[in-house]
């Protein structure tokens, strides 16, 4: 191994982000401690391996990224800038996560060998508040019909004091294991909560209760 590609390795092992080094013909060459503690497996485990068969990445849209014919690496290999992407990855317990992924090319001078750097990043939180947000935009368009036909509104039981200040501090963003500590309650009596608000405005969850309640002004 040449001595720059030694440094290459142990520059990425004392990395925060997970990283990891694919050569031109797709197999992993070095694997941090990140990688492992993110994705699941050891560096003894994919070392020498394609990154492919492991990841079976697939972007936003549900295309397969992660293919013999990588288009990162094609893109590496003519000295092509990639911009860093979004990729839904399988951890090695079968589990699939959202990171963004970093690439960065490395050419040896020494062996004029070249080689993609890969950098990721977990990134569940930034898709939850997507999807939250994804949802919430749905139901603001639901409240725009029931706004303009008055008469699809059914008439709905009063929300008790402590049903209202669960929807309101959803309203206001807060997580249900949040809401529950705040209110010094169990995550059961939580879901009692939100069982009995969704039965009284009709509604099926707990968005859906917090957007009702709030356009028929109960919060």
């Amino acid at each position: 191994m040449a001595v720059l590609e030694s440094e290459l390795f142990q520059l990425l092992e004392g990395t925060a982000d997970a990283a990891f080094v694919v050569d031109a013909q797709g197999l992993t060459r070095s694997w941090n401690h990140a990688a492992e503690k993110l994705l699941g497996y050891r560096a003894s485990e994919v070392l020498g391996k394609p990154c492919a068969d492991l990841f079976e990445g697939r972007g936003k849209m549900g295309a397969v990224v992660c293919r013999e014919n990588c288009q990162v690496l094609e893109c590496v290999r003519v000295g092509q800038e990639v911009p860093n992407f979004d990729l839904e990855v399988k951890t090695r317990s079968g589990r699939n996560i959202w990171v963004n992924v970093s690439i960065l090319r490395f050419q040896d001078r020494r062996t004029n060998r070249c080689y993609a750097v890969h950098l990721l990043r977990d990134i569940a939180q930034r898709r939850r508040t997507e999807d939250l947000a994804q949802k919430l935009l749905s139901a603001a368009k639901d409240l725009v019909v029931l706004a303009e036909d008055p008469t699809a509104q059914a008439p709905v039981s009063a929300l008790t004091d402590q049903e209202q200040r669960v929807l309101r501090l959803l309203a206001a963003g807060k997580r249900p294991t949040e809401v529950a500590r705040e209110l010094q309650i169990s995550p059961r009596t939580l879901r009692n909560h939100l069982h009995h608000a969704n039965r009284k405005l009709g509604t099926t969850n707990r968005l859906e209760a917090v957007t009702h309640a709030m356009r028929r002004g109960l919060l």
